[in-house]
């Protein structure tokens, strides 16, 4: 896992073979941050990342200045990974958070300027999340929700989408 801008830029963190986490390959993480950058400004931000596995969306956003990113992974080897590569760059910016997503969810009062979700392509419910997310009230004003997910779903219908990016086998939907 490669970080690729941002005060921790170039830095490398090894991870475990045994994970079963798919983490966003560094092609489509490059691109979906080249595609934010010029959507919001990350310093300062606040962000959650739901479904963290590796944690290398965190990571990425601590890097490119936010402020406060939540991490939502239940996975306890990768909880315990992204609280080990947080602890290795000395940031308390990050608050990993060992739990289920969909109790996250419902249970949150706080609004955050940037929304990641990257769930197992074959969740039962990955096509609920935008609504969840919306009807929690958990995006900001002006903020952005991106959802990561297979080429099976089409979120193009849903009155919050904007638009789709499409990197090899990686679809991000976005919505405001």
């Amino acid at each position: 896992m490669r970080v690729i801008s941002g005060i921790y830029r170039h830095r490398h963190f090894d991870v475990p073979r045994t994970f079963s986490a798919r983490p966003t390959t560094d092609f489509a993480k490059e691109n979906l941050f080249n595609v934010l950058a010029n959507r919001m400004d990350f310093e300062d931000a606040t962000a959650l990342d739901l479904f963290s596995g590796t944690g290398s969306i965190s990571i990425e956003l601590v890097s490119r200045g936010c402020a406060k990113v939540v991490s939502v992974e239940k996975e306890p080897a990768h909880y315990n990974f992204i609280c080990k590569v947080m602890e290795t760059v000395g940031t308390k910016a990050c608050l990993p958070i060992k739990g289920d997503v969909f109790k996250y969810i419902a249970n949150c009062n706080t609004q955050f300027d940037f929304i990641f979700a990257d769930p197992p392509y074959q969740l039962e419910n990955l096509a609920d999340i935008p609504d969840l997310i919306f009807q929690n009230d958990l995006l900001a004003p002006d903020g952005i929700f991106v959802l990561e997910h297979g080429k099976n779903n089409d979120f193009s219908a849903h009155p919050r989408f904007t638009d789709k990016r499409v990197y090899g086998s990686v679809n991000f939907s976005f919505f405001k």
